[in-house]
C-alpha cells in the first residue's frame, strides 16, 4: 500500500475515511490497498483480504463486476447497488458501491468507497423517523396510527387471500410475504423476507435450465413500470420441487419513482392436469376416428343371395370341398393359407372365413403385397411416427394396427421383403410390433389370413421365403380351383354376373345362349372367375337388345342360335330353353332338370344338326354353324359324346 499511496496525508485520510475504501488494479485482478474500515465490515484480516482477487470477493456476479468496472474506466465513475461481497465469517452481504477511476505511479486503478445496504435502509428510515420527530409529536403520533390502521388491514387482506401474494422493493429483495405464498412455497416469511425472490422461488425454467435476473418478467415489472401476466412458468419450493404458477407482477411507485413490485400468484397444477387429460382425452379421439375413417375405406356393401355362400358361387365338387373347409376353420383363430391362380377369388374365400368368424363385425383389412413399394413395406404395415423418416409429415396409423380386433388379408404374401418377414412373424407370435420410429411397443389382436399364386414351399426351399414363416401361414391351407377344372360352375356364374351387370348398367332382360354357354365351358380361361366377370359385363355393354354377344378369345362372332333364358341356380341345368331346329321353322322345346336331360338335349341336337348337314362338320351350312358354334368346339362335343358324324 506505501507504493500506492506515498503521500502521508493521502495515506492517513485513506486509512481514516469513515466508509470501507477499497483500492485495486482492474486489469490485474488485485487489491492494491483496503482502509481499517474495510477490512473491519468484510470481515477480513488485511493480509488475507489484500490477497484476495476482486473478482474472488464477489464470487459468482464476475459478470455485474466487469460490467461496473468497464463502467469506472470509461466514464472515470460509477454506482452500482446490489453487488454481494463475500465475508470472512462466510456471510454474504449486498452492499452499494460508488467508484472512480485514479492513475497512481503510472497505473490506472480504481478506488471504491463500499457501504452495507442493511445498514443504508436502517439510516434512511432512522432519517425519515427523525423528520416525524422533528415535525410534531402529535403529527408524528398521527402518522404511526395512520400507519399502523394500514398496516393492519392490509395484514388482514393478506393473510385471508387464497393466492400466494408477497412484495419485492427495487432491487428484488422480499419485502413481505402471505400465509398463502407460504404455504405455497414451503418458505417462512423469516426465510424469504430480506432475500433476493428471484434466486429463492424463481431461478429456473420447469426443465432445470437456467433463468437469468435480466429475463424475469417479475422484475421487469418495477424496472420497466408495466404489468406482467406469465401463466407459464414455474416457482420452485424449498424442497427442490416446482408447480406451474399463473401469476401477476404489478410495479408500485412512489412520488414518481419505481420502488418494487408486488406478485400474485397461484398454483395452477389441477388445471395443468385437466388440460393434460382433456389433450390426451382429444387426441384419443382423434386417433379413433381416423382409425373409423381408414375401417370405413376397407368396407364393402355385402351382397348375398340365397343360391351363393358369401359371393361364392358354384355347385362343383371344388367349391362344396371349399365352402366345409371355411365352415371348419372360420370359429378358430387359426391362420389360414389360401392358393391358386390369380382371378380364382381367394379374396372371396378369405372374406367368407371373415364373416363367418366371431371377428365377423369387425374389419377385415387387405393389404395388397404385390402393390406396396419395397421401402414403405414397415411403415404400410406398422405405421410410423411423425418425423420418422423423409417425406413423413404426420402420424400414420399400419394395416396391423387397423385390423386389431379383425382380421388381417394379406394377399400376394410371397411378395412381402425377405427382411421383414421376420417381423411379420413376430407378429404372428407374440401379437406386438413397433411404428416405424417409435420405440414403444404396441400389443395387437387379430386373425390372419394370407393369400399366394405362387408355391411358398418351393419359394422357402430356394431361400426366398422364411420356412419358419411359410409353416406359421400354412396351418390350415385352402385351395382356390382354376375355372377350367370346375366347368360345370361356368353356367352359374356366367347368369350370377349377368344379373350383376346388367343391374348395373341398366340393362334388364338380356338372355346367354345354350352356344355361349357351351363356348365359355370349353375356354380355358387363363384369367379365372376375373376374366369371366369381366367378359360378361363387356358383352352386357356392347349388346344391343334382349341377344347378349359374347367375345370369347378366338372365337368369330356369329349369332347365337341357343339362348339361355334362365340358369338354374340349384344345378347346371336350364328351365325354359328354346332350341331352334335344325330345319327352318323347326323348335324343339325341352326343360331339362338335370345334368343328365341337358346332356342328353345337347347331343340329339347335335345328331340333328349333323343329320340335317348329311355329317359335315364345318363350312357353310355346316352342323357347326347351324349351331353356332365354332367347328373345334363341335368337333370336341362329337368325340365327347361318342356321335358318329353320319
Amino acid at each position: 500500500m506505501t507504493m500506492i499511496l506515498q503521500d502521508a496525508a493521502f495515506q492517513l485520510l485513506f486509512e481514516q475515511h469513515p466508509d470501507a475504501l477499497l483500492l485495486f488494479d482492474p486489469f490485474a485482478d488485485t487489491i492494491l490497498a483496503a482502509n481499517a474500515r474495510a477490512c473491519e465490515w468484510l470481515r477480513w484480516p488485511l493480509d488475507q483480504l489484500m490477497a484476495m482477487r476482486p473478482s474472488a470477493l464477489h464470487a459468482g456476479e464476475r459478470g455485474a463486476l466487469v460490467v461496473f468496472t468497464q463502467e469506472v474506466l470509461e466514464t472515470g465513475e460509477a454506482w452500482a447497488r446490489g453487488l454481494g461481497c463475500q465475508c470472512g465469517d462466510g456471510e454474504r452481504i449486498q452492499v452499494e458501491y460508488r467508484a472512480r477511476r485514479l492513475e497512481l505511479a503510472g497505473r490506472c486503478c480504481v478506488l471504491i468507497s463500499a457501504r452495507d445496504l442493511v445498514t443504508q435502509r436502517r439510516r434512511e428510515a432512522r432519517s425519515d423517523a427523525d423528520d416525524y420527530v422533528r415535525s410534531g409529536l402529535s403529527e408524528w403520533r398521527r402518522v404511526e396510527q395512520l400507519f399502523a390502521s394500514i398496516e393492519t388491514e392490509n395484514r388482514l387482506i393478506l393473510r385471508a387471500a387464497g393466492e400466494g401474494i408477497y412484495g419485492v422493493d427495487a432491487d428484488g429483495i422480499t419485502t413481505f410475504i402471505n400465509p398463502a405464498a407460504e404455504q405455497m412455497l414451503g418458505w417462512s416469511a423469516a426465510e424469504l423476507v430480506g432475500r433476493g425472490m428471484h434466486q429463492s422461488v424463481h431461478h429456473s425454467h420447469a426443465n432445470g435450465s437456467g433463468y437469468a435476473d435480466d429475463d424475469c418478467p417479475i422484475y421487469a415489472a418495477f424496472r420497466e413500470g408495466a404489468v406482467q401476466r406469465r401463466d407459464d412458468e414455474v416457482f420452485w419450493r424449498k424442497d427442490g420441487s416446482c408447480f406451474p404458477v399463473e401469476y401477476t407482477s404489478t410495479p408500485i411507485v412512489d412520488r414518481g419513482h419505481l420502488v418494487g413490485a408486488v406478485v400474485v400468484f397461484r398454483d395452477i397444477s389441477d388445471r395443468r392436469e385437466a388440460e393434460q387429460r382433456l389433450q390426451r382425452a382429444l387426441e384419443e379421439v382423434s386417433a379413433l376416428k381416423r382409425r373409423l375413417e381408414l375401417e370405413n375405406d376397407y368396407l364393402q356393401e355385402e351382397f348375398r343371395e340365397a343360391s351363393n355362400y358369401y359371393q361364392i358361387v358354384g355347385d362343383s365338387r371344388a367349391v362344396r370341398e371349399v365352402l366345409y373347409k371355411v365352415e371348419l376353420v372360420a370359429p378358430t383363430d387359426a391362420p389360414v393359407l389360401i392358393t391358386g391362380e390369380s382371378g380364382t377369388g381367394k379374396e372371396l374365400i378369405a372374406r367368407a372365413i371373415h364373416t363367418a368368424s366371431r371377428r365377423g363385425d369387425r374389419p377385415l383389412i387387405r393389404v395388397n403385397c404385390a402393390a406396396v413399394p419395397k421401402d414403405l413395406f414397415e411403415s404400410e404395415f406398422f405405421g410410423h411416427v411423425k418425423g420418422a423418416f423423409t417425406g413423413a409429415v404426420a402420424e400414420r396409423v399400419g394395416r396391423f394396427e387397423l385390423a386389431d380386433g379383425g382380421t388381417l388379408f394379406l394377399d400376394e404374401i410371397g411378395e412381402i421383403p425377405l427382411e421383414l418377414q421376420s417381423k411379420l412373424l413376430r407378429v404372428l407370435q407374440e401379437g406386438e410390433f413397433e411404428r416405424v420410429g417409435e420405440g414403444r411397443t404396441r400389443q395387437v389382436d387379430l386373425r390372419i389370413v394370407a393369400a399366394t399364386n405362387r408355391r411358398l414351399d418351393q419359394e422357402a426351399e430356394a431361400g426366398r421365403f422364411r420356412a419358419d414363416l411359410f409353416y406359421r401361414l400354412n396351418v390350415f391351407p385352402i385351395e382356390s380351383v382354376p375355372l377350367r377344372q370346375r366347368p360345370e360352375d361356368i353356367p352359374l356364374l356366367a347368369a350370377h354376373f349377368l344379373t350383376k351387370a346388367a343391374r348395373r348398367f341398366g340393362r334388364q332382360g338380356l338372355r346367354l345362349s345354350r352356344a355361349d354357354v357351351v363356348a365359355m365351358q370349353d375356354y380355358a380361361w387363363p384369367g379365372n372367375v376375373r376374366e369371366l366377370e369381366n367378359l360378361i359385363e363387356r358383352a352386357v355393354i356392347v349388346s344391343t337388345g334382349e341377344r347378349l354377344i359374347i367375345d370369347l378369345p378366338g372365337r368369330r362372332p356369329e349369332r347365337a342360335l341357343l339362348p339361355l333364358s334362365e340358369t338354374n341356380r340349384a344345378g347346371s341345368g336350364l328351365r325354359e330353353t328354346n332350341l331352334m331346329g335344325s330345319g327352318p321353322g323347326q323348335t324343339l322345346t325341352a326343360a331339362p332338370g338335370n345334368e343328365q336331360e341337358r346332356i342328353a338335349l345337347e347331343r340329339r341336337m347335335i345328331e340333328q344338326a349333323l343329320a340335317a348337314s348329311q355329317g359335315k362338320v364345318s363350312g357353310p351350312g355346316g352342323a357347326a354353324a347351324r349351331l353356332g358354334l365354332k367347328p373345334t368346339t363341335l368337333a370336341s362335343r362329337i368325340k365327347r359324346y361318342g356321335i358318329q358324324k353320319r
